[in-house]
């Protein structure tokens, strides 16, 4: 069997679920669990070249998170400014570039910070790349691509005919960049609006840890389960293609 470095890196995308119910199942506040929930993500950032990934894209914080309580909504803020402040040079060494994908418009000014000083300094970097999904949700982004490209066809740069796919997925703040896996935490069974169109062939993995207790170990898990799938892309496989003939 192909070992992890036998195989080309994967870009893997995790819905990080969980936070709430491990800081439950102990007594904690929510936001004891997202904190947690940043110590896991630093073990799997770590961890994650090992397990054959090269691309890893993480739900920090979605365009429907705002309902939730001001004071749980200030700490996931602060977290993010936690994170970047104290792993940013350590991330520079290690040749991460960091990408924020989602809505920017709203967030305030020392976010909007943050998010240019990661991206700015790690821009060069091109080791790993880590995307961090913030104030991001499938069908907002998919919304805010087709007004990008209407302005386009209305100002007279752009003409409709010339939609496609491709030229609609790169309006996407992804690029339209698909994962080749997506995983979800805690034992939910649902993309809850990540990555939409994105995730037209990614593979699904959903494991049954609260995403403060994730590693690299179950990212390793996760990565032999993809590995053992037989991918098609709308096509036949290779036994039914054989029987077809």
């Amino acid at each position: 069997m192909a070992t992890a470095s036998e195989h080309p890196p994967l870009h893997v995308a995790i819905i990080m679920d969980g936070n709430g119910r491990w800081a439950r199942s102990r007594g904690l506040p929510r936001t004891a669990g997202h904190k947690f929930g940043v110590d896991a993500l630093k073990r799997t950032v770590k961890g994650a070249a090992q397990a054959g990934v090269g691309t890893l894209t993480v739900f920090g914080f979605s365009t429907e998170n705002w309902r939730r309580p001001g004071a749980e909504v200030s700490e996931l803020m602060r977290l993010m400014k936690s994170y970047v402040d104290a792993d940013l040079e350590r991330l520079i060494r290690e040749g991460v570039r960091i990408k924020i994908i989602g809505r920017r418009a709203g967030l305030s000014p020392d976010i909007l910070g943050v998010i240019e000083q990661a991206e700015g300094r790690t821009a060069h970097n091109d080791r790993f790349l880590l995307q961090v999904a913030f104030n991001y949700g499938g069908q907002a982004d998919i919304a805010d691509a087709a007004r990008t490209l209407a302005h386009q066809a209305k100002d007279g740069t752009l003409d409709p005919a010339a939609i496609t796919e491709e030229v609609f997925k790169g309006a996407l703040s992804t690029g339209g960049v698909s994962p080749d896996l997506i995983v979800r935490t805690s034992g939910e069974r649902r993309i809850s609006n990540f990555l939409l169109w994105e995730a037209a062939y990614a593979e699904l993995v959903f494991q049954d840890v609260l995403w403060p207790d994730y590693g690299p170990d179950h990212l390793k898990a996760a990565v032999a389960e993809f590995r053992s799938r037989e991918r098609r892309y709308g096509a036949l496989g290779p036994d039914s293609a054989r029987a077809a003939s």
